[in-house]
């Protein structure tokens, strides 16, 4: 479907942890893809969302938080974030208002600095401050960074995201269509299915396990009666760890398991059975091997 007025490119979303960047994803694609908890650091990988309307593609990655590594993980984490940035036509940095200005910003405006390709700086969760504290703050960001565009937003209720999508167009270069036009991301299905459960088990937990789980799809297969078969391992690092999520009585695991089959119905638009198992794995996020099982490679 390739136009010659066609424009078409890729979008890095950059910020400190929970700062809003999978609720943006998920609230321009028009559903979940990516998993948004309260707590930080709960994206892993580059998640790629498409957004396709008549004149323009843009392709988002919604990179992990940086943030300072405290594990093997962490820095995979904050790897994968910063090589993002040279891989796109624009950067988004997402800033939450509602926090004020922090060293981790200060932190990542440094990283910025050495980037050649545009950056909009992104305001978001302006639906939780006094509308009278958004100039200063504007006056403030712009002071450390040469900003191309500067847009406030609430991403949550979808405030002035419209705005940003046409700013961001405005630096995309004329180019092809690269996914068709109802492909909303390049994740395998299994990779969504398996964040779904690991974002209610996140929900669930609060800080008992904070973040040494994952979730692989062990197998995925649809049946005879079209329902589909998923069996998923949740990997944890100490036994105690294992007994919070399966819960008194099996309830907690269960719970999750009943969550998470109505997300991933809703993603695949069939029904599913969903099996669900809990494995330790000790002190998985500093050991490479295990990292690399569990689909966290290094970027080059």
């Amino acid at each position: 479907m390739a136009k010659s007025s066609y424009k078409s490119g890729f979008v890095a979303i950059v910020g400190r942890p929970n700062v809003g960047k999978s609720t943006l994803m998920n609230q321009v694609i028009g559903q979940k893809i990516a998993i948004m908890s309260d707590k930080p650091q709960t994206t892993r990988n580059k998640i790629h969302g498409v957004y396709t309307t008549d004149q323009t593609q843009i392709v988002f990655l919604d990179t992990p938080g940086i943030h300072k590594r405290q594990s093997k993980l962490g820095d995979f984490m904050n790897n994968t974030a910063l090589n993002t940035l040279k891989e796109v036509e624009a950067v988004l940095f997402l800033a939450d208002t509602s926090e004020g200005f922090g060293g981790g910003d200060r932190f990542i405006i440094e990283q910025l600095k050495g980037v050649k390709t545009p950056v909009i700086l992104v305001l978001n969760k302006i639906d939780k401050i006094d509308p009278e504290a958004l100039l200063p703050m504007i006056e403030q960001y712009s002071k450390l960074h040469d900003f191309a565009e500067i847009v406030p937003i609430s991403a949550l209720n979808g405030n002035n995201v419209n705005r940003l999508l046409e700013q961001i167009e405005k630096y995309l270069p004329e180019g092809p269509q690269y996914y068709p036009a109802d492909q909303i991301t390049d994740h395998p299905e299994q990779f969504v299915c398996a964040e779904l459960v690991r974002e209610k088990i996140l929900h669930m937990t609060r800080e008992e396990v904070p973040h040494s789980i994952a979730v692989t799809i062990e197998d995925m297969r649809v049946q005879e009666n079209g329902v589909v078969h998923i069996s998923a391992v949740i990997f944890v690092e100490r036994d105690s760890q294992k007994g919070i999520i399966i819960g008194k009585q099996g309830a907690l695991l269960k719970e999750v398991g009943k969550q998470a089959r109505q997300d991933i119905q809703n993603l695949l638009g069939s029904k599913i059975f969903l099996e669900l198992w809990v494995k330790v794995k000790k002190d998985w996020r500093n050991q490479d091997r295990v990292l690399r099982d569990l689909g966290f490679h290094r970027d080059a």
